[in-house]
């Protein structure tokens, strides 16, 4: 990129309401107030559970605002982006979606990276959640520095900061103890020694602590000695506000984004990363992602999507689309999003190409793809993928491709290897989720009479008709009562055609609510296998 394109692309950016470019802003004015050499952007990871989509939507957002701020300061300064595990934290319960869980239950309280891993392929469970999350984070090709809490404490990493937050303990319990129940004040510390015998997180009262000497002292809760011990070294972790707040400073956090069920908690953690001497940094809070039911997604639960279970079905880039859009909007995070996840980020690839510069930089696919989108070249949508292997019952790619082949000429496997993924996400999805809820409608009286003019007219049409043609003769036959729409009306002025007519065509047909443009679909799938269909509906239904 020349120096004139890298000023114009700035020029552009500074003015872009891409919510990627709102963030990054608040990083520029940052800068300004307290210049520094490198930014660092984080996200944090609690591996108490398997890791899940909301887990790589922080991921993804996060980079997306890197990327927005390195092409507002031109790439001069360097960023890192720090992906962190508290892998350190006491395990509370025993997750609902794990095997072996009485092994689990055995280890509750120890630190996650010393309880064992049920799935029995990794020295902890902890190091099994943390080698997940990284797989998938490098699949996605992202950027990351990844760092583990129990690294971080034992190594010594940490013990600076550590040591800021014991110089300034008094400081921090008025901060905390407002924000508790009177019961819990009374025991509260933000120091939690590891147990010298069990080797669990102990929630007990700090008797005593020494700025000086680095330590803290408390009662030991099965012998009731007093232990005197060091709060560096990994003897000690932090309660998790003061915990966030020390990680803030120890590694010069300049940006994180947190859910909004976090946002007292991120304001009591900036107050306690000032009181220690640090700057909190910026961020946002994103709304939350909602199962089915309209439930919170919990890791603990595994009431969501996996991150597995959306590249099932799904390409990589769709998933970031539904996480670039509306992170501020509670959003079902559910199977049935996918399909038009997946067609409109090729709609949005598509149209990429024919926007001015401004409008570019307002395209989810910009960053996505951090710049530098493909080309679009997808023939066919999802959605249009989905109704030819319902409607043909395809158990297998060949016969999907052969629709492909007749309805796009030249268009093959090795020609558009992304639609081939695609073919293979359309078969897993309906062998889940749609063939389990196929549930065909029985045609009335008027349906029935209009799916044998629809059979006769379609019978009728040249094997070679367009798309198009095709659509116009469906259009002309429900043109009648029940199904006209006066409020419609078409180029010709006459009345047009309601969806109830449409509906009954794939509630009949194919046995679901929705589907592709109908036209589109029996032009793929072949006049004569539509009207067999027909004949087979109206079979059925004699």
């Amino acid at each position: 990129m020349s120096v004139t394109e890298a000023n114009d692309l700035r020029s552009l950016a500074e003015q872009s309401g891409a919510w990627p470019f709102e963030e990054a802003r608040k990083i520029v004015a940052r800068l300004k107030k307290k210049p520094k050499d490198e930014v660092i952007f984080s996200t944090g990871y609690g591996p108490s559970g398997l890791p899940h989509i909301g887990t790589f939507g922080e991921v993804a957002r996060t980079t997306m605002v890197r990327h927005a701020f390195r092409v507002l300061t031109d790439d001069k300064i360097k960023t890192r982006l720090i992906a962190f595990s508290d892998d350190m934290d006491g395990l509370r319960k025993v997750p609902d979606n794990v095997p072996n869980k009485e092994l689990l239950a055995q280890d509750l309280g120890k630190p996650l990276t010393r309880v064992r891993d049920p799935f029995g392929t990794h020295a902890s469970f902890g190091a099994h959640n943390n080698a997940r999350l990284r797989a998938f984070l490098d699949t996605f090709g992202f950027d990351y520095e990844f760092l583990s809490a129990t690294e971080c404490y034992t190594s010594g990493r940490f013990d600076k900061a550590l040591l800021q937050v014991l110089a300034n303990f008094d400081k921090v319990m008025a901060i905390m103890l407002p924000s508790l129940r009177e019961e819990r004040a009374q025991s509260y510390s933000p120091f939690l020694p590891i147990s010298q015998t069990t080797g669990i997180v102990l929630q007990v009262p700090v008797t005593a602590h020494d700025a000086k000497a680095g330590t803290i002292t408390y009662e030991d809760p099965d012998t009731k000695d007093s232990i005197t011990t060091p709060v560096t070294g990994g003897h000690c972790k932090l309660q998790w506000k003061p915990d966030w707040a020390m990680r803030w400073l120890a590694l010069g956090v300049d940006y994180e984004m947190a859910g909004k069920d976090l946002i007292d908690s991120v304001k009591l953690s900036g107050e306690i990363n000032r009181a220690i001497g640090g700057t909190p940094p910026e961020g946002f809070n994103y709304e939350l992602f909602l199962d089915e039911k309209g439930q919170k997604i919990s890791k603990s639960k595994g009431n969501g999507l996996t991150i597995e279970e959306w590249l099932r079905y799904a390409s990589p880039e769709s998933l970031s689309l539904f996480m670039y859009r509306e992170p501020k909007a509670a959003k079902r995070l559910y199977f049935d999003v996918i399909p038009r996840n997946v067609d409109e980020y090729f709609q949005f690839l598509d149209g990429y190409q024919r926007q001015d510069g401004k409008q570019r930089l307002g395209n989810p696919v910009w960053h996505i793809h951090s710049g530098e989108p493909p080309k679009a070249d997808m023939p066919l949508t999802f959605q249009l993928m989905l109704t030819l292997v319902s409607s043909s019952n395809a158990e297998n790619a060949e016969t999907l491709w052969g629709f492909i082949g007749r309805y796009r000429p030249g268009v093959t496997p090795q020609t558009h290897p992304k639609l081939d993924a695609m073919v293979g996400y359309a078969i897993n999805y309906y062998r889940d989720f749609v063939a389990p809820t196929k549930k065909f409608r029985e045609p009335n009286a008027d349906d029935r009479k209009a799916l044998t003019d629809l059979r006769d007219a379609l019978s009728n049409l040249a094997g070679d008709s367009s798309a198009e043609d095709i659509q116009n003769v469906v259009y002309e036959i429900g043109r009648r009562e029940p199904y006209l729409d006066e409020k419609k009306k078409g180029k010709d002025g006459r009345p047009g055609v309601s969806l109830d007519w449409f509906n009954m065509l794939y509630q009949v047909l194919l046995g679901q609510e929705k589907g592709p443009r109908f036209g589109t679909f029996v032009a793929a799938y072949g006049l004569q296998n539509t009207v067999d269909m027909i004949d087979g509906a109206l079979a059925r239904s004699a």
